[in-house]
């Protein structure tokens, strides 16, 4: 990330790609891969025919939540940064 040119506040720019609303429109997209993912892995486990086939959806189930997962930690850290100086408020 870069820094603002102010000396003073110097404070982090995020790019929009980076933002919270971008990471938030991410988690909820990958909310619903997920629940589709997890749709097709109970299709596939009541079908007999295709029970050799449940790899697919529950891969998509575990890589739509490692970026869950990452998405929120990197929200998490960014709003432990943001707040790290006025802790002893909380």
């Amino acid at each position: 990330m870069l820094y603002d040119q102010n000396p003073v506040h110097r404070k982090l720019i995020t790019p929009w790609y980076d933002s919270r609303a971008v990471c938030l429109v991410v988690i909820l997209s990958m909310l619903l891969v997920l629940l589709f993912a997890l749709v097709g892995v109970y299709f596939a486990w009541e079908n007999t025919l295709y029970r050799e086939m449940i790899w697919l959806p529950a891969l998509l189930a575990l890589l739509s939540g490692i970026v869950i997962l990452s998405t929120t930690v990197r929200l998490v850290k960014r709003w432990k940064h943001r707040y790290a100086r006025n802790w002893e408020y909380w």
